[in-house]
């Protein structure tokens, strides 16, 4: 596809960068079936084909409109797309790029960016996020029944290894995931505990930046990845082998800090290692012996929801199946695969219609072949689910020792 940049924008860094990854589109639109959003609203508009479309008239006129916005913020950023196009286009910068160029040209109304700033900067900070997460286990009695079940249980914590391992690896702690499902990294400590290996946590490390950056804040998301690599940095020169992420998402995340921090030239170096450290939970159980682990398998067919993050952007759609078939569960048969749950971040906060219909689709799909247990290997994704028939658990607890998995929604 060639664009021609309107002068307004000859000398933008980023409106330079669109169009160069605007040129490997061939407008075959093999994306739109593949698109959630798409399937959900039939308008071209809301497909990788038609917001590209949107970015090229940006580029082209140096202007956008509301239209223009509204587009391409109900762009889940899943990367179905990406997944599915010949010509390779990395659809997921492109659109982080056009939705920062539609905010310069069109900006939001002040409202609203008052209230995604208040997202940012309360979901980023985990002891702020924490403390309002607190206040809303404790009113959760008070709250009508379908938003009761999107507020999780105070989960009671079992205890973790207290002896080292030969091996250690560093975990990322996450935001959301620690305040709301501590049990997650608590398990995955006494689960690789059981492979011999040390899961530790660097106490000054933060959120991940995805946040941020997913809402347009680029400065902040930076000063998340830095404040990330100088807290894991001493453990990374001490030997640690990986930086495990048990929320595919943060993974994702992860694993882009070395395009992010490219240009920095007192992190650029520091930030390729830790992309290169970085793995996602499965990952790290994917290449472990797992004879020692004696799971209780006796639980029912298993369904797994594979996030689009760990599907699309770590393209492991199986990691997870493959996982917990080795440790002997019974896997129910699922459909869809490929589309999102709608969570997306802030996605169901921000667009929560859409968000709900993707989240109704995505329950039916997994749920035809009357599954005991629903497995998914990112926080948001479970909380987006937990209106599911079923219990919806982080897999790594159906193979932990200490934890039977509960039946009780």
């Amino acid at each position: 596809m060639h664009v021609d940049l309107h002068p307004d924008l000859a000398d933008s860094i980023a409106a330079k960068g669109a169009r160069d990854l605007l040129s490997a589109c061939v407008h075959c639109g093999f994306c739109l079936e593949t698109c959630p959003t798409y399937l959900e609203t039939r308008d071209e508009r809301d497909s990788p084909r038609g917001r590209i479309y949107l970015v090229r008239q940006l580029l082209e006129t140096g202007t956008a409109s509301a239209t223009t916005r509204h587009h391409l913020d109900r762009c889940l950023t899943c990367r179905s797309c990406e997944t599915t196009c010949p010509s390779g286009v990395k659809y997921a910068q492109l659109a982080e790029l056009g939705q920062h160029l539609t905010e310069q040209a069109a900006p939001r109304p002040r409202p609203m960016r008052l209230y995604r700033w208040l997202l940012r900067e309360t979901i980023s900070r985990p002891r702020l996020f924490a403390l309002l997460l607190g206040v809303g286990q404790r009113l959760r009695p008070l709250v009508p029944g379908p938003l009761r079940l999107q507020i999780p249980r105070r989960q009671q914590r079992l205890p973790v290894p207290a002896t080292s391992r030969p091996r250690t690896m560093l975990v990322l702690e996450g935001c959301v995931q620690a305040a709301a499902t501590p049990n997650t990294n608590d398990a995955a400590r006494r689960v690789l505990d059981q492979l011999g290996i040390s899961l530790q946590a660097a106490p000054r490390s933060g959120c991940c930046g995805a946040v941020q950056q997913h809402l347009g804040n680029e400065t902040g998301a930076l000063a998340n990845l830095r404040h990330n690599i100088d807290a894991w940095w001493p453990h990374i020169e001490a030997g640690a082998e990986a930086i495990v992420s048990s929320a595919s998402g943060c993974g994702a995340m992860l694993a882009d800090y070395g395009r992010l921090l490219a240009d920095d030239p007192a992190y650029a170096v520091k930030a390729r290692r830790v992309s290169e450290l970085a793995c996602d939970l499965g990952q790290v159980l994917e290449r472990e012996d797992l004879s020692s682990l004696r799971p209780d398998t006796g639980c029912g067919k298993v369904a797994v929801h594979t996030p689009c993050s760990l599907q699309h952007a770590l393209r492991e759609p199986t990691l997870v199946a493959t996982v917990l078939r080795r440790a002997g569960f019974s896997l129910a048969d699922t459909r869809e695969d490929h589309l999102c749950c709608g969570s997306a971040g802030t996605y169901s906060l921000l667009q929560p219609a859409l968000s709900d219909s993707l989240r109704r689709r995505k329950i039916r799909a997994l749920s035809g072949d009357q599954p005991a247990i629903i497995a998914t290997a990112n926080i948001g994704c479970q909380l987006q689910l937990a209106t599911a028939a079923v219990p919806v658990v982080h897999w790594i607890e159906l193979l932990d020792p200490a934890r039977p998995v509960s039946a009780r929604k």
